[in-house]
């Protein structure tokens, strides 16, 4: 697993962008949104469309880290 984040593109609302995530952040992103059954742009559009001032990358890291505190808790 890389300790160092990786860069990744998505597509939000029509414009290419990139978001830098560790690998284990990038393979639950991915998971969530095969989970939920959406594509991982439009997940990624939904956090970006609620994440306020903060950076995208670390409003997915939150995210993930709210799924899965969410799942642990049943």
């Amino acid at each position: 697993m890389t300790a160092r984040p990786v860069k990744h593109s998505l597509t939000l609302r029509g414009h290419r962008t990139s978001v830098s995530l560790e690998t284990a952040f990038w393979r639950e992103f991915c998971a969530i949104a095969a989970r939920d059954g959406v594509a991982l742009n439009a997940l990624a559009a939904r956090i970006d469309a609620a994440r306020g001032d903060m950076g995208l990358a670390s409003a997915i890291r939150v995210h993930v880290l709210q799924d899965a505190l969410r799942r642990a808790k049943g």
